[in-house]
């Protein structure tokens, strides 16, 4: 049933964006369906785009499973921006994206982030454990891929079992890292492009080893009406202007 509500929150806000502009076709409107962890880049990001090509963007963020549903289910969207490449490879298997317009644009980083407001610093994932730290935010592993990045690090450290009993879930990476900047948690794993300039909370980048490389993917979904500008849009992220914000949310870019 959450889940379930989740999927039409997202929708309601797409299809209001596009009722309100005359939909995805309307000429100058690029309609972005994106993962939580990429907010803050691509909110800086979307403004250059609009003035370099006087297009209008509007952005639709949440978890990337959850997003991918909607897109099955209809979500008009022009483009599909992912944290990872999996769910955009099982849109492109179903037909619903371009397929040359898929690539990769990011490696994303997991970190482990604590609340200066719940007044608690943690170093290394064991410090977790630790009784002061009651509550750790992670996405939800099932819909989200920071959220199977964070359980993946911590089964790789043996910490899962003992951890679990202490998790809160968001249900993207985004929420799971408001509960630490409002305290609601002491301590989070979280995506570092959401904590990289963020003064309410102190991090630690998370041992790459210890999960799959995040490695995020977008593409241009198949049905819409603006391609070219869509296609404009992908390589304006993948250009020096969007690299350059990317980096400075610490991605890595391809």
């Amino acid at each position: 049933m959450r889940r379930f509500s989740v999927f039409c929150a997202l929708a309601t806000v797409i299809l209001a964006a596009a009722c309100g502009s005359g939909g995805s076709g309307s000429s100058g409107e690029l309609l972005v369906a994106a993962a939580a962890n990429v907010r803050q880049a691509f909110d800086e990001m979307g403004p250059l785009f609009e003035k370099q090509t006087g297009a209008k963007v509007t952005f639709s963020y949440g978890s990337s499973g959850a997003l991918a549903e909607q897109i099955k289910a209809g979500l008009p969207a022009d483009l599909y921006v992912s944290a990872d490449i999996d769910h955009v490879d099982g849109l492109r298997e179903k037909g619903l994206l371009i397929e040359d317009t898929q690539q990769v644009y990011a490696v994303g980083q997991l970190a482990l982030a604590s609340s200066t407001k719940a007044g608690v610093k943690v170093s290394e994932l064991e410090g977790l454990l630790q009784p002061e730290v009651e509550k750790v935010a992670i996405a939800d592993p099932e819909v989200a891929p920071y959220g199977r990045a964070a359980e993946e690090a911590l089964r790789s450290a043996g910490l899962w079992d003992e951890l679990k009993r202490k998790l809160v879930y968001g249900q993207n990476v985004d929420a799971a890292t408001e509960y630490v900047r409002s305290g609601n948690a002491e301590a989070g794993l979280v995506a570092l492009s959401l904590v990289i300039h963020e003064t309410a909370l102190t991090y630690v980048t998370v041992d790459e080893s210890l999960h799959q490389p995040i490695e995020q993917a977008l593409a241009v979904v198949k049905d819409t009406k603006n391609e070219e500008l869509a296609r404009r849009f992908v390589a304006f992220v993948r250009g020096p202007e969007g690299r350059a914000v990317l980096e400075k949310y610490g991605f890595v870019v391809p």
